[in-house]
């Protein structure tokens, strides 16, 4: 089996996260959740990623338990629910969280989406999660330059992560020109954008060209830009196929041709009506 060469990064609370780790989206079943976990573990991944809107933590709590290893050899994140955001929601719905991952703390807790009426509460209450223990880290998904800037006018600390959709199709090039300069570690969710580029011809010819998967580009072409990434699946074949990522380079041009594909092209909600509305909308 290919065994990942994980990569950690250092964010800027000193804590360190794994830049490859496995999303657990759409994993609505035991037998499912517990054998892509011990393929995920096995393969390498060290890095798990949940939410509360999921309905699976506690499915993934099992299967952590049944790896039976120690709790620092894996990193956990969850997400509050847009339905749970407010400063008490918040903070009741974290520690439920935990009682369904039979863990005392995750590694990383997010906001999932950004929402007007309970902004500033919400991140208070990270915080003060944070200074009790229940995460070591805190960040936010799905938030856009604007709404960083807000919450930087009252937050005591800014969030560490953004986790945001991410592809060649969204190369969210302004977002993490951005994050850098404040910190902030930008980690792509749906980085293969469901498979809607995998017959691309600018792909194809840099997969051949590597004998690689264009899958498997895709994702390098995410590493190589310094952006970390949650691609899920339940196959183990694919599990490690999307760890082999270490035995080639894409060259500075081929990096460039990738960029030249942003088409501003979301496949999930635009972040900004989600905030407007408190909701995500309908589509």
């Amino acid at each position: 089996m290919t065994q990942l060469q994980a990569q950690w990064l250092t964010l800027a609370d000193g804590h360190r996260m794994p830049q490859e780790g496995f999303g657990v989206y759409k994993l609505t079943d035991q037998v499912s959740m517990t054998t892509a976990i011990k393929s995920a573990y096995q393969t390498g991944y060290r890095l798990f990623d949940t939410a509360q809107l999921y309905e699976n933590e506690a499915l993934l709590g099992v299967a952590l338990k049944e790896l039976a290893v120690p709790r620092d050899n894996y990193f956990v994140t969850t997400k509050v629910a847009e339905q749970n955001q407010g400063y008490q929601t918040t903070i009741q719905s974290v520690k439920e969280s935990l009682r369904r991952l039979q863990l005392d703390y995750v590694d990383l807790l997010l906001v999932h989406w950004p929402m007007q009426a309970h902004f500033f509460a919400t991140w208070q209450a990270l915080e003060d999660l944070q200074a009790q223990g229940l995460t070591k880290s805190i960040g936010v998904s799905n938030f856009g330059i604007v709404h960083l800037q807000l919450l930087a006018t009252q937050a005591h600390q800014r969030p560490v992560v953004n986790q945001v959709e991410r592809h060649p199709g969204l190369n969210q090039a302004a977002l993490i020109k951005y994050h850098q300069a404040h910190g902030i570690v930008t980690q792509a969710w749906s980085p293969l954008a469901r498979g809607k580029y995998l017959q691309d011809p600018v792909l194809t010819k840099i997969a051949a060209a590597h004998q690689k998967s264009v899958a498997q580009v895709i994702l390098k072409w995410h590493l190589q830009g310094g952006v970390a990434i949650i691609p899920k699946s339940a196959h183990p074949q694919r599990i490690a196929e999307n760890a082999a990522l270490t035995d080639f380079t894409l060259s500075a041009a081929e990096m460039a041709q990738i960029d030249a594909l942003n088409r501003f092209a979301r496949d999930g909600r635009e972040p900004e009506l989600v905030y407007e509305n408190n909701v995500q909308y309908p589509r």
